[in-house]
């Protein structure tokens, strides 16, 4: 099936001829102010008091007579995303959003941990609860909801936390292990990955079907008759049947499939009937969400034209996002330029969302991570094409809230024809920066972007308890497996949300990010020096090779370890030089840090642990991420990112590692004046905690006075 869109534009630009979609003469009244809409993303919601409907797990039995169905601390500590307290956090924000008199709240994709039964089940009877006193929910679908396009019946989770503080696997029916009556495993269809249909049955009373109370709702498969709106015609539209479009492995099929063929050179495999769950609803008069559905299951090698609905013939969408949707949904960009179109003639303000960014969310960072990190470091392959930001800027969209990344962040793109289009990140409930945003047009072509930042959750802290057990287990555990899963009981007496999170991450940056991101050589100096000596090994200038360093223990904690040994040229100066070496550029040092009105002292209050925690953090966080660092230490960060040299000594390699004869200073000196750069970059971009968008101007503007910045 083919949106029938050809004639919208034509209507939006005859729009005395045709009508609008509500039979309002034109041209229409400028809108009213609408009411503020809360964008709450990546909530990732766990029902830590589910069911299992299993007799052979039910949970942690707690004192007031629940189960407890929670992951392991340690799984959270090693996960970009919390499992369990975000659970209280997505109800505070609900609670904080309600006391603000918000009733219209997006949920932008990835609102359930994997959209198992137990976990949507839960999110639904919460989102009622608050649909009892006047709020509207509008979701748009993740790549965690679903994880594929069909039910998944093999699924489920490795670490569930049992009571003993031990690790419990917990499986749908259909896993292997299950059909084997592995003893050791949990078998409940409540871990079922549910797909499509499912999920929109279940939750349809949240944007995913017309309502009767909203004033306008369509899907991107046509308009509705001589454009008047009914809610009967809606129904009708909105049956799961009438909502699908035909995915090939080269691209979107149907009407499409002839000219994609012909560019290609040869046919469309792996083809098949698949549910766009996309909305465009009006819940109040005069504003208009636009839910995208931006998943793009692509059929794999596993496709099965006879059971073409199992869910193992489709890749996830993760690292798919906006890039593949210009392939694989085009119907999509006809329908947002039909949408933006009727928009502008109409008066609406619309605010267009989906799980996904539309452009670069590194701040434009994005070039000189790939050239300094390991390769695929900070899952960079999900950052959108420059091509494809341009033609989503194309169709006439000019705002577009987006999650996915957990990033707290604003971007922004003109084309060469004018067309002006801000994409919002709004941050994850579940990691460090937990925050939700909120977004309010003040007139037609000026909205207001605030952020919330969740720091106090009440209850955040009542699952401790059970992780203490955890950690004592494992604690006394002599197990290699368990000896490895050891984490810092310091995350325990974290008194805020807020806290917790921070703490989470600094974690999260030791056990996982230093080893998948950072190379060795770079991961030794981030995860050894403290900011005074980076400060002064910026300014160490000395022909002492890593190979010497074993000579002079005490001086600078790194090493050769992860260099490959060279041989010597010339005449080597003795190792002891670096003593000399080192106290000159201690000198140098501490006359930058003079200079900037502070003491070189001070700067080893930024352990190294501080500084690979604040570096991650400020990826996510952004804005928020200074604010919680503070005036000194911005301003001691600020002095590093200008001390290293402006052209540092090429590093000489041997094969992919450097070689151990380079002098101690070169590869920090080359690598972390990039890294610093990086930093200052991902600190001074554009605003993002609260901010004003002039779309007339085509600027944004910072709200916040005291905002702090790198630059």
């Amino acid at each position: 099936m083919r949106p029938l869109y050809a004639g919208a534009f034509l209507c939006a630009a005859l729009l005395s001829a045709c009508g609008s979609s509500y039979d309002i003469d034109p041209p229409p009244a400028p809108a009213a102010p609408n009411p503020g809409v809360a964008f709450m993303t990546d909530v990732h919601f766990e029902n830590v008091y589910g069911d299992l409907k299993s007799t052979q797990f039910s949970g942690i039995p707690t004192k007031d007579g629940k189960n407890a169905t929670i992951r392991t601390m340690y799984a959270q500590l090693t996960s970009t995303r919390l499992f369990n307290e975000n659970y209280f956090a997505f109800r505070s924000a609900l609670d904080d959003a309600y006391g603000k008199g918000i009733t219209l709240v997006a949920l932008p994709g990835d609102y359930s941990d994997d959209a198992q039964p137990i976990n949507i089940d839960g999110i639904s009877d919460i989102l009622r609860e608050y649909q009892a006193k006047g709020m509207r929910f509008f979701i748009a679908p993740g790549n965690h909801d679903p994880n594929e396009p069909y039910d998944d019946d093999e699924a489920g989770k490795s670490d569930f936390l049992t009571k003993d503080g031990k690790e419990q696997k917990v499986f749908a029916t259909g896993n292997a292990a299950c059909k084997a009556r592995d003893a050791s495993v949990v078998c409940t269809d409540q871990l079922k990955e549910q797909g499509y249909e499912s999920l929109i049955t279940k939750l349809a009373d949240f944007g995913y079907m017309p309502n009767k109370n909203d004033v306008y709702w369509e899907t991107p498969f046509g308009l509705y008759a001589n454009n008047q709106y009914s809610y009967a015609d809606a129904v009708i539209k909105g049956d799961l049947k009438n909502r699908q479009f035909e995915m090939c492995a080269e691209g979107e099929g149907g009407a499409y499939r002839a000219a994609g063929e012909k560019a290609l050179g040869k046919p469309y495999t792996k083809c098949s009937n698949i549910i766009d769950a996309s909305y465009l609803v009006e819940p109040v008069k005069g504003l208009w969400l636009l839910s995208i559905d931006a998943n793009v299951y692509i059929p794999n090698g596993n496709f099965d034209p006879a059971n073409p609905k199992s869910f193992k013939g489709f890749d996830g969408a993760g690292n798919a996002g906006w890039n593949k949707v210009l392939t694989h949904k085009k119907h999509q960009i006809e329908w947002i330029k039909s949408v933006v179109e009727r928009a502008k003639a109409q008066g609406k303000q619309l605010m267009a969302f989906s799980h996904y960014p539309t452009m670069d969310f590194y701040a434009n960072q994005t070039g000189a991570m790939k050239a300094v990190f390991k390769p695929g470091a900070f899952q960079t392959a999900r950052v959108p094409d420059a091509a494809t930001t341009s033609a989503l800027a194309a169709t006439g969209l000019r705002l577009h809230i987006g999650g996915h990344m957990h990033f707290n962040g604003t971007n922004d793109f003109q084309d060469a024809a004018g067309n002006y289009l801000v994409n919002v990140q709004s941050p994850s409930l579940a990691v460090y920066g937990a925050s939700y945003k909120i977004v309010n047009y003040k007139d037609s072509d000026t909205v207001d972007v605030q952020t919330v930042a969740l720091n106090s959750v009440p209850r955040f802290k009542e699952l401790f308890p059970l992780y203490q057990v955890e950690y004592d287990y494992l604690q006394g555990s002599t197990a290699p497996g368990d000896i490895k899963k050891r984490w810092n009981r310091a995350v325990l007496d974290t008194t805020s949300y807020g806290d917790f999170t921070r703490f989470y991450f600094g974690e999260l940056s030791r056990l996982r990010f230093m080893d998948e991101y950072w190379p060795c050589e770079m991961k030794e100096a981030a995860t050894a020096l403290d900011a005074r000596q980076m400060l002064i090994l910026s300014q160490l200038q000395t022909q002492v090779t890593l190979a010497q360093l074993a000579q002079v223990p005490g001086v600078v904690p790194i090493s050769a370890s992860c260099a490959a040994k060279g041989v010597a040229g010339g005449t080597p100066v003795p190792a002891s030089q670096l003593t000399a070496d080192w106290a000159a550029a201690t000198v140098k040092a501490a006359t930058l840090a003079t200079a900037a009105g502070l003491k070189l002292d001070d700067f080893a209050a930024i352990s190294a642990y501080d500084f690979h925690g604040d570096f991650h953090r400020t990826v996510y966080a952004g804005e928020l991420a200074l604010r919680d660092m503070g005036t000194l230490r911005v301003n001691q960060y600020k002095v590093l990112m200008s001390a290293f040299p402006a052209n540092p000594a090429p590093i000489a390699r041997i094969g992919d590692l450097p070689s151990d004869q380079n002098a101690v200073n070169v590869l920090f000196q080359n690598q972390f004046k990039q890294v610093f750069a990086i930093f200052k970059g991902l600190g001074s971009a554009k605003p993002s905690d609260h901010f004003v968008i002039d779309f007339k101007a085509r600027k944004l503007s910072n709200a916040n006075t005291t905002a702090l910045s790198f630059n």
